[in-house]
């Protein structure tokens, strides 16, 4: 501004450069009770207290910094005094000068001032093409930010280009405050998700959008990709509550990833019924063409003709849409194909009853209740005092869709009676006879009555979705007394003696079963310890919406309820036996009623001292867990803890290396398939605990060397180790059986070797291998394998002997000193990848490292007894 414009709006009464000087002395005396007396007279004392404040920020030196500053201070204080002067001029031409004079000093305005300054000039009734013109100018310099959150402050948005605004602050990963930019305006956030689902078409050329800003300042283009703009619609869908038709790409890929997991879940997995998987296909696939189009793709890959003709009519794919083989195929199906499969169907069903919990009850006594008067029959039932109810809720699978969960089914279960309640029949029922409150009212009292004692597992959780249902339920958990979450029982029952819980079986199954079903976990695996047998937990992802429901998913919904009176009766009868306090109703029904809110801290994570994460609660020293050994421990290490799972095979730990090029979910399938513990660390942690039962993934901590890994994992786990474990195992192929050979008859087959072969040309082509012939005795079995050291050297195929099945036997490996060490009696040979093993130091070295876990037993240490 020019010096003539300036002199021509200072006030005539007292010099506010004079009141500032006086002002920052008390402000460097830290007098603030009498710097805001000060201030107030002061503007009493102006004759003009609005340009006065221009006068005094202009000519402050810290108005630009933080939020307790003395322009902050200055500021605030002409706020309120105007407020208590409503007699200071607010219009004119001088006020619009004044307005001009403001807009130049909010690009460089810190945010805490922005809104006292445009509240005090009015800014908002300025101008408005005046204004646009400032933020454009902004906008021109590069200032995309100040430009966004001046818009925002003087309401400017209707008048811009939502997309033009928006794209250089989501390249410098600001989408918060692109959300506050549109956060007023529904056909703003309409225009956004639309522009924002246009890049996420598959043939869109984001490059062409990225191109004009190359030289943007806190560039970060890796935030700009189809990835970020998907998440970020499906946050705005929610936020805004816009529907979600509006953005056909996400909404199309987030469908065929849906898809292409039902296809996992049913084709690889196989974890999923036909019926189950055939009502999310439906649902999921719906009228949509394009969907219908990948379907049938993934048919033909998963299914042979046949199959894939089964479903497709199954799921109504129109004819023009099928390849000519599925077609010719349709028109060759007969009913009796149909009625072979039900009764394979049938006889499956009745073999699986003798491995799951059953229901104890009879059929007649499940009540799936859809009228109001059978639902108060109910009520009569559960609201007793001293009545146990236990609580269940189900609801149709989101597959990571926008919303919440809405509960479809509300289970209630006493003793040898369970009602199904089909609350968003009940809810509608309820709204359109105008008493919409008595269904949430009745659940209410269940909940908040600490004279009926309520079970669930998880309860969080399920009275989320509750509130997501019905809004008159979201104060339901604030209320609740009376309640016994069985997950935190769970947890404590996890590390007691009869409850070890690392390879996610009881201890009647033996090992052999690993892998044949999938790992029980949650509620399934807590029905197992107590009760004897786990959940069939076959119908969890059903379409809980879809009525009339199976027969089978009316059963499954009714034992989830019903199994959680046996746990707790069973548990009440001798907690004691189970690790727990002997007055269990006492020390969770009463603890739980006083601090409802205190469970969810159950859920969370605990960060260790480490870093690492647990899936449980912190242990207390007085209940660690039960000790196990190397040979009962077998885990699966991520691709990047290969030291760490190269150190726990050399302890006998059964060891699953990932290669490199592995996807981290690769882990998750081992675990599932071969029941292995996964050890992970950093971000795949995350996503791998999901995909296994709880307690069955672990983070270490990856600041630390391998050998400090090894020890936190034993630790952990409590595996105590013993000195007949140390090289149990082959550091190479995780065999555990070697062939034993004595010293001269190790040296016969290295001369051997080399005389077929050459000194030289060991490794050639088409060599001979001398074959060796060994008595079933010679072979060493599991936990008796050699406490050795690996052999140095080139390892050299095919100048070797040969084991029985082809296995080559690496002995020209072994450099010629050690054969005629003395101390030598015996080498020790892989049976699985022909590497052979020698006494040596490497044993005591590993022993003095791993002595903290090391167990006493009948081993003799012999050579290697330690000082």
């Amino acid at each position: 501004m020019n010096q003539d414009s300036y002199s021509s709006d200072q006030p005539t009464g007292q010099d506010p450069l004079v009141l500032l000087k006086t002002l920052q002395l008390l402000w460097t005396k830290q007098e603030l009770g009498k710097l805001k007396e000060e201030i107030r007279r002061g503007f009493a004392r102006l004759e003009d207290p609005l340009a006065g404040l221009l006068a005094m920020l202009e000519s402050s030196s810290d108005w630009k910094g933080k939020r307790h500053s003395l322009g902050y201070c200055i500021t605030t204080e002409l706020q309120l005094w105007i407020k208590e002067h409503p007699a200071v001029p607010q219009s004119g031409t001088k006020l619009k000068k004044l307005q001009a004079r403001v807009l130049g000093m909010l690009s460089q305005c810190p945010a805490n001032l922005l809104d006292p300054l445009i509240s005090i000039y009015q800014l908002h009734t300025a101008d408005r093409n005046y204004l646009l013109e400032h933020v454009s100018h902004l906008y021109l310099q590069g200032n995309y930010k100040e430009a966004a959150i001046l818009s925002i402050k003087l309401k400017l948005q209707p008048d811009q280009d939502v997309e033009k605004m928006c794209t250089p602050l989501l390249l410098q990963d600001k989408a918060n405050l692109v959300e506050e930019y549109v956060a007023e305006y529904p056909e703003l956030q309409r225009k956004l998700l639309q522009t924002l689902d246009t890049w996420c078409e598959p043939s869109f050329n984001i490059r062409d959008i990225i191109r004009p800003y190359q030289g943007l300042s806190k560039y970060k283009p890796e935030k700009f990709n189809r990835r970020v703009f998907s998440k970020l619609i499906f946050r705005l869908l929610e936020r805004f509550n816009v529907d979600s038709a509006l953005c056909p790409n996400v909404i199309n890929q987030r469908h065929l990833r849906t898809l292409n997991y039902l296809f996992y879940k049913r084709f690889v997995e196989k974890t999923m019924t036909e019926e189950n998987w055939a009502d999310h296909i439906q649902s999921t696939v719906g009228e949509n063409r394009w969907l219908q189009r990948h379907l049938v793709q993934s048919l033909l890959r998963h299914c042979d003709v046949r199959g894939a003709a089964q479903w497709a009519q199954h799921c109504r794919v129109p004819p023009e849409m099928l390849p000519q083989a599925v077609t010719e195929e349709l028109q060759k199906m007969h009913m009796q194909d149909r009625v072979e499969e039900v009764t394979k169907a049938d006889n499956y069903e009745a073999s699986k009853k003798k491995d799951y919990y059953q229901l104890p009850i009879p059929r007649e006594n499940i009540h799936f209740l859809q009228t109001w008067e059978e639902t108060l029959q109910c009520w009569e039932k559960v609201l007793q005092a001293g009545q146990v109810v236990g609580v269940d809720m189900e609801w149709k699978p989101s597959f990571g869709m926008v919303g919440k969960p809405r509960v479809a089914l509300l289970q209630l279960a006493v003793k040898d009676e369970v009602f199904l309640l089909d609350l968003p029949w009940l809810l509608e029922q309820a709204e359109a006879e105008g008493e919409k409150e008595k269904l949430p009212h009745f659940i209410q009292m269940l909940y908040s009555d600490a004279a009926i004692t309520k079970l669930g597992y998880g309860m969080s959780g399920d009275l989320s979705s509750l509130a997501a249902t019905c809004s008159a339920l979201k104060d339901t958990e604030k209320q609740m007394q009376g309640v016994v979450d069985l997950l935190a029982v769970d947890k404590q029952l996890q590390w007691g003696k009869d409850s070890r819980k690392v390879d996610g079986l009881s201890p009647e199954h033996s090992l052999e079963e690993r892998g044949v079903r999938q790992p029980e976990k949650g509620l399934s695996l807590l029905v197992q310890h107590v009760l004897g047998k786990p959940l069939d937990k076959t119908e969890q992802l059903s379409n809980w919406e879809k009525r009339p429901l199976r027969e089978e998913q009316i059963l499954y919904a009714a034992s989830d309820a019903y199994c959680l009176l046996e746990i707790y009766e069973r548990l009440c009868k001798d907690p004691e036996s189970f690790g727990l306090g002997s007055d269990l109703t006492e020390s969770l029904v009463g603890k739980q009623s006083k601090k409802p809110r205190a469970k969810k801290q159950l859920n969370k994570q605990a960060p260790s001292p480490s870093g690492q994460e647990f899936q449980g609660p912190r242990m207390e020293p007085s209940r660690p867990p039960a000790p196990i050994s190397p040979q009962e421990f077998s885990v699966v290490c991520d691709n990047m803890l290969q030291g760490l799972g190269r150190y726990l095979r050399c302890l006998g730990v059964d060891v699953r290396l990932l290669d490199n090029e592995d996807d981290h979910r690769k882990a998750a399938e081992i675990a599932r398939q071969e029941g292995r513990v996964i050890l992970t660390s950093g971000l795949p942690y995350q996503t791998l605990r999901s995909q296994v039962g709880e307690g069955r993934c672990f983070s270490v901590n990856c600041s630390q060397k391998a050998k400090e890994q090894a020890l936190q994992v034993l630790k952990h786990f409590n595996v105590q180790v013993s000195l007949g474990d140390i090289f149990s195992r082959c550091q190479v192929c995780n065999c555990n059986k070697y062939l034993k050979v004595s010293r001269e008859r190790m040296k016969q087959l290295v001369e051997s070797s080399r005389q077929v072969s050459g000194e030289h040309s060991a490794g050639c082509p088409g060599s001979q291998s001398y074959s060796v012939t060994v008595p079933a005795c010679d072979t060493a079995q599991p936990g008796c394998a050699p406490r050795s050291k690996q052999a140095e050297g080139t390892e050299q195929c095919g100048a070797a002997t040969v084991l029985a099945g082809d296995t080559v036997l690496q002995v020209t490996a072994i450099p010629p000193g050690v054969l005629d060490r003395a101390e030598l009696t015996d080498f020790y040979c892989c049976t699985c990848c022909g590497k052979v093993f020698w006494e040596g130091s490497h044993f005591g070295r590993i022993v003095s490292e791993f002595q903290d876990v090391l167990v006493a037993s009948g081993d003799a240490q012999s050579i290697y007894e330690l000082s």
